[in-house]
């Protein structure tokens, strides 16, 4: 183990870590506005449909076990905060290990997965037979999916989002050429689009372990036994089970607010989806500063350095909050251009504009909780996290119930509720943990005495 310098937290260090991580998070939807431009270039409505349901069942499939990366970088950022290479590399072993095995999993069961997700969208028999084709190969890049989520987390923990921004632009620009020549080129359809995913992933692991080399990283050279030694094994076992559930909770959030909005009305769906549009765009920055304070804080724990903890928590909840309010405003002052931009149905447009304010208000809402979820994974306060979005997902529960009859407005009502509970959930809770994580010694005798 090797002395760990003291943790840097300044506002620079802030930016340095957030703004990579902000462009990758804005650079990978083009990925897919690239690969609906070649496929629908082919001018058949089934393969684009294809193409469509393919993206989200594979977004909620890996996003499910998305939690790997961030336990990753959790526990990589407080081995590197302690110094201790070794660990950080076991951390990296254990990390692909698991990503391996699940990936390799899921290629076994792809005809009951298929088969559940098929039945799900149930959709016509022409996306259906090309969403099989497309399944079929896209599965295959499972286990590098996972392994990438490892390798980033590992990227991330060393402080090193510039890097990890590298890889993340690599893998987009290698499916882009691959898609474009296996589709438009060759004429492979969506299961080209589905081979150049798969080839891209697999680049990608390749590229991120030779960069990690060049960090330092020897994953292959942690003895096997130490891989699966009990206690560590345990411990990412356990932060990812408890990321898992926080992250399916989210899932259901967000699909009981798609799910209400589409019992409502075509119109009222549509002006949903144009305004969450709004959401996600300030939701690409603010994880940025919540991937910063991921590394700041994991770091701080793991040199014992409460000041430096403190501080970083401070700082990624001003930046959040400061530029949430700024994206608020922007988002009252110019939605409605924003909206005429992405339709032009009036109806759609007069709904949207109806609900502005609400969207406009998410990042508000939302500001805490992107900043403590990065520090609560930085400690690897992974259960309170879940617990806490467990709860923040009842809280949804009960106002959409007790919104029943307000219409469009009681859906935004609840998901405002929603995010505004997760924030002040964690912030409460987080005296009580940062006092567990920095425990003072008792004062003697004496020291009581003279006080």
């Amino acid at each position: 183990m090797t002395p760990a310098a003291r943790p840097q937290v300044t506002h620079r260090r802030i930016l340095a870590l957030a703004g990579p991580m902000t462009l990758a998070n804005v650079t990978t939807p083009l990925l897919g506005l690239v690969g609906t431009a070649a496929v629908g270039r082919l001018g058949d409505a089934a393969l684009l449909g294809a193409l469509a349901l393919g993206a989200v069942i594979f977004d909620y499939l890996f996003w499910t076990f998305g939690a790997l990366r961030m336990a990753t970088a959790g526990l990589t950022a407080q081995a590197a905060g302690a110094g201790d290479r070794a660990e950080i590399d076991r951390t990296l072993a254990r990390a692909l290990a698991v990503a391996v095995a699940v990936g390799l999993a899921m290629v076994a069961l792809q005809v009951p997965l298929a088969a559940a997700a098929f039945r799900l969208f149930g959709a016509s028999p022409e996306v259906t037979t090309a969403l099989a084709a497309y399944f079929g190969v896209r599965i295959w890049g499972a286990p590098f999916t996972l392994a990438n989520y490892a390798v980033l987390g590992s990227t991330l923990g060393r402080g090193r989002t510039d890097l990890g921004l590298g890889l993340q632009v690599a893998i987009n620009v290698v499916n882009v050429v691959l898609t474009l020549l296996f589709v438009l080129g060759l004429g492979y359809g969506v299961a080209g689009a589905a081979l150049a995913t798969v080839l891209a992933e697999s680049a990608g692991t390749g590229l991120g372990l030779l960069v990690l080399r060049r960090l330092g990283a020897r994953p292959w050279r942690v003895p096997w036994g130490e891989v699966v030694e009990g206690a560590g094994l345990r411990r990412m076992l356990a932060v990812n089970g408890d990321v898992m559930v926080r992250t399916l909770a989210l899932i259901t959030a967000l699909a009981l607010f798609s799910g209400l909005g589409a019992r409502a009305g075509d119109v009222t769906l549509a002006a949903n989806a144009v305004l969450q549009n709004l959401f996600l765009v300030g939701s690409f920055f603010l994880d940025g500063f919540a991937t910063a304070a991921e590394v700041l804080c994991g770091q701080a724990l793991g040199a014992r350095d409460e000041d430096a903890f403190r501080r970083a928590v401070r700082l990624a909840l001003g930046w959040c909050l400061g530029f949430a309010l700024a994206v608020s405003g922007l988002f009252l002052g110019f939605g409605g251009p924003f909206i005429d931009a992405v339709t032009t149905t009036p109806e759609v447009r007069a709904a949207a504009r109806d609900f502005l304010v609400y969207a406009a208000l998410t990042p508000l809402a939302a500001a805490a909780a992107f900043a403590f979820d990065g520090v609560y994974i930085g400690a690897t306060w992974t259960r309170a996290m879940r617990n806490l979005m467990l709860a923040a997902l009842a809280v949804d529960v009960m106002v959409l119930a007790a919104t029943r009859g307000s219409g469009n407005a009681g859906l935004w009502l609840a998901m405002l509720a929603f995010l505004a509970a997760r924030g002040l959930g964690q912030a409460l809770l987080y005296p009580r943990l940062v006092a567990g994580a920095f425990p003072r010694p008792r004062a003697t005798m004496l020291e009581e005495a003279t006080r």
